[in-house]
């Protein structure tokens, strides 16, 4: 089970994230404030909160407050929540064909899901020490064990299986806008895809009324059928409404409802998934990630749980809605599908489709829209526009070292990497702000996520001498604050992946006493706190043979958007960001740090 920190080691690790942010007047006045809720408020609030997840052991202590929090929120999941991971390329090149790519990957999608739901899907486990765990002789014994003792058997070897309890929401999952708070639904019941493509939408069965699949080569006579149906795309695209504020959406989904489209949008939730098949090839990275993180607006269907994305020379992505759950699954998902359909494709670039008649099989969705859905669709599709507008995507891969080098000289590369992004603002904008990493506490029952601080006293001292004074130090001195820094990330990774971080307890125990009518405790009410979850630079970090690179949007206006991958022999590093800052600046300004950094390493200045 997720713990609950104790509250003192909250409170100090919270005034740890905030002493590089503030000055000492500051620091004073929000330590008493600390200090003040630690012995009073605080901990009448931390003891409701223990004895309510002692009541609760079939779940964990953030799951209803996340849920909450994300399906709260009024803004437009599109840039603000959904996320996207791209796939690599098919390394075999010719099957990089549109239809290809996207018969092979809806099949190895179909595969995974039936795995799944029989129970057959290989739990997914963290490994410390896989030369011991990650063999076949360890998965013979384990599989002998009752359930109540094999997850101690796995802690035996250092082996810990991690939380799969989002995995059903990946298929027949939407997320249906509701005035005021969202819902999650899921029919399993349902045996069709959705396709979009040019902002129409389609729908056939991929299972049959026994369950089976239906063959590859009828999927593939499916999706030739949409790809060469020329139908114009509509005036009014229904895509932006997905894409809007979400109680916008919820008034205009009742007028749909009302208007006679029950059927078409339960199709659409319903859905096994959302394939959405692009009438353009990609240029080049960015377009690659502005393509999959909001694409036009009319050809996705962001409510969905996740939106597969073929371009038309066959690059392949996933975009996915944020709050039925994390990145972990997804990747999981994205791994499966990439591993199946590049080493056990369904069809050939030889495969014939099967001769069936798809206009029987497939239909197209059509929808009755009164003039005040039609002006709702417009308006919708104005502000999507202006925000993609704003929206700037950049990236840069630092070829002069990556994991190898890093682990050869003791220090963590999550560390350095962070540690470049901390030099990089300092260098452009002269401060340390308010950075959030995000790491999984999946290793424990409905664990979601927590957050990494990477800000630190150490980090601040480091890039004020790489930055400031690099002439004053000595190498050895610079190797020295490197280290540091390394090893107090590593500190804190490890707190964070063990469920001892502060953001989520605090932010739990914040939710209780709203939830309980209580005057909300001066400590949420300093400017400090507000300011440190005013998170300026927000990164996550991915990594996978399967995806080629991964992002999202800046989560304040005012923000910056970091997806990186930190790489053997190179560092990937795609940033987002709105007009008020400048990410192309930025990321030269990162590259500068990890030259400086590896220069260091190297034994050079």
């Amino acid at each position: 089970r997720l713990p609950v920190p104790k509250l003192e080691d909250t409170i100090r690790r919270y005034l740890n994230a905030q002493k590089p942010l503030l000055n000492d007047d500051q620091f004073r006045k929000t330590e008493e404030l600390a200090h003040h809720f630690e012995k009073g408020i605080g901990r009448e609030l931390h003891e409701q909160l223990v004895a309510q997840d002692n009541q609760n052991k079939h779940t964990s202590y953030i799951t209803g407050p996340w849920f909450d929090m994300y399906l709260k929120a009024r803004e437009p999941v599109v840039l603000n929540f959904n996320a996207f991971m791209s796939f690599n390329p098919d390394p075999k090149s010719e099957y990089n064909d549109q239809l290809i790519r996207a018969t092979n990957m809806t099949v190895s999608a179909v595969r995974f899901m039936k795995t799944f739901r029989a129970g057959y899907l290989e739990p997914e486990v963290f490994h410390l020490n896989p030369e011991k765990s990650d063999t076949q002789i360890f998965k013979k014994i384990i599989r002998f064990v009752p359930p109540s003792l094999s997850w101690f058997g796995a802690y035996m070897v250092n082996a810990y299986p991690l939380d799969m309890s989002q995995y059903f929401r990946l298929f027949n999952s939407t997320r249906l806008p509701k005035l005021n708070r969202d819902e999650l639904y899921t029919d399993e019941t349902a045996k069709h895809l959705l396709v979009l493509r040019n902002g129409n939408f389609y729908v056939f069965d991929v299972i049959d009324r026994d369950g089976n699949m239906l063959k590859p080569s009828e999927i593939q006579a499916h999706l030739k059928y949409i790809l060469s149906d020329n139908s114009p795309a509509p005036a009014f695209p229904l895509g932006y409404l997905s894409g809007e504020n979400r109680d916008t959406w919820a008034l205009l989904r009742n007028n749909l409802l009302d208007n006679g489209n029950e059927e078409a949008l339960k199709k659409v939730d319903s859905a096994v998934f959302c394939l959405s098949l692009d009438d353009f090839p990609v240029k080049d990275f960015v377009h690659v990630s502005h393509t999959m993180l909001h694409g036009d607006g009319a050809n996705r269907w962001y409510d969905k749980s996740f939106n597969l994305i073929i371009t038309k020379d066959g690059t392949a992505g996933v975009n996915f809605e944020h709050s039925w759950g994390d990145g972990v699954a997804v990747l999981r998902f994205q791994n499966e599908v990439f591993k199946d359909s590049t080493k056990a494709p369904a069809i050939s670039p030889q495969s014939q489709p099967a001769s069936v008649d798809s206009s029987r099989a497939v239909r197209k969705l059509d929808f009755k829209l009164n003039d005040a859905l039609k002006a709702g669709i417009t308006k919708a599709k104005q502000k999507f526009d202006a925000n993609v507008e704003a929206l700037s995507l950049n990236l840069i891969q630092f070829h002069e070292g990556g994991k190898d080098l890093l682990k050869q000289k003791k220090v963590s590369p999550d560390a350095v990497a962070q540690l470049a992004f901390q030099m990089a603002f300092l260098r452009q904008y002269n401060q340390t702000v308010a950075t959030y990493e995000s790491c999984s506490t999946a290793a424990f029952r409905h664990g979601r996520t927590e957050a990494i601080r990477p800000a630190s006293v150490h980090t601040k001292k480091c890039s004020e001498a790489f930055v400031r004074e690099l002439s004053k130090h000595s190498t050895e001195e610079l190797q020295k604050l490197i280290v540091e820094c390394s090893k107090y990330h590593g500190r804190l990774t490890k707190e964070a992946a063990m469920g001892q971080g502060f953001d989520r307890h605090l932010f739990g125990l914040r939710y209780l006493a709203l939830s309980k009518g209580i005057a909300l405790p001066d400590l949420y009410q300093d400017q400090a706190y507000a300011q440190l979850n005013h998170n300026i630079i927000s990164t996550s970090t991915l990594m996978s043979p399967a995806v080629q690179l991964g992002g999202f949007g800046p989560v304040v206006s005012d923000g910056l958007g970091v997806g990186y991958q930190v790489h053997d022999n190179w560092i990937g590093c795609n940033v987002s960001s709105y007009p008020t800052r400048n990410g192309t600046e930025f990321l030269q300004c990162v590259y500068k740090s990890l030259e400086d950094i590896f220069n260091v390493l190297k034994g050079k200045k």
